[in-house]
């Protein structure tokens, strides 16, 4: 086992304000595959001036967050996937850490995604393997996983009806059906700027609250009955209309449009329409 079996994928949509620190972090993993959402011919000519090995995809379709993950999977020759949000920064001996778990848990797991010390956890399952550094969980933070191809193809990869949000919670509960193992690496640590992977402002904001209406219907619905679902987020409905009423009253127009896109959102999953809203770049 060693560096040459894992690939680094990092999705991009209009990144670059953030990308080239992520890009300073990675000091040993070597086979890099960049898919840029946004087609920017640009950001290509600086990446290949500045990191000549790093292959970089450009994409004239917005696939979304799991779709363009499930590409750069295709696209490896690894065993190993190391999926990072372009507004993660690998600590000092991340890399090394992990492929010494890797060596550790010799292939017996799905995923294993470094800790992100200054964020308050929850997990819902907790339980330590043989190693103490190596905690058995029910699920992990989507913006750094590291994945076993074998067992990420076996379960459908990430479902590419979602375009935002919740891809990863999807993914980690097919893993778990399957009783396959999810592991966070204590030792391994990242530290995640959140929400800065994009420098779209309002338009991102829209897109966010529009996206994570929508992935939580669906993703409620996929696994629950649709019917009680349907009528849960009805009610949810009625209470944002009145959100978007008041904010609009008291000139909280920033607000108010948040709520409208969350209200769209909701229906649309509501309705069992695809999740079609993309951002408007001028």
């Amino acid at each position: 086992m060693n560096y040459n079996q894992i690939t680094i994928g990092i999705v991009t949509y209009k990144s670059e304000k953030v990308l080239f620190d992520c890009l300073k972090s990675i000091k040993k993993i070597r086979n890099i595959i960049i898919f840029d959402n946004s087609n920017d011919t640009e950001l290509k000519k600086i990446i290949d001036k500045r990191y000549p090995k790093i292959r970089f995809i450009k994409s004239k379709k917005n696939l979304g967050y799991g779709a363009a993950n499930n590409r750069i999977v295709k696209e490896s020759n690894t065993k190993f996937v190391f999926i990072l949000s372009p507004d993660v920064i690998l600590k000092k001996n991340c890399e090394q850490n992990l492929l010494k778990s890797l060596l550790k848990l010799k292939n017996n797991f799905s995923v294993l995604s470094p800790f992100e010390k200054n964020k308050n956890h929850e997990y819902s399952k907790k339980k330590f393997s043989n190693n103490k550094n190596l905690l058995e969980v029910n699920y992990a933070n989507g913006f750094a996983l590291l994945i076993n191809k074998y067992d990420f193809k076996k379960i459908g990869m990430f479902d590419e009806n979602i375009f935002l949000y919740n891809e990863e919670i999807d993914l980690f509960k097919r893993l778990r059906i399957s009783n396959l193992k999810i592991y966070i690496d204590r030792n391994s640590e990242v530290k995640h700027l959140g929400g800065k992977s994009s420098n779209i402002g309002n338009e991102f904001d829209k897109c966010r609250n529009w996206h994570w209406m929508w992935s939580q219907v669906y993703f409620q619905k996929k696994y629950k009955k649709k019917f009680l679902i349907n009528i849960k987020f009805t009610l949810i409905l009625f209470v944002l209309l009145w959100k978007i009423i008041f904010y609009f009253l008291i000139f909280k127009k920033k607000k108010a449009i948040d709520k409208v896109m969350r209200f769209s959102g909701t229906l649309n999953a509501i309705l069992g329409r695809s999740s079609w809203y993309r951002p408007k770049l001028n």
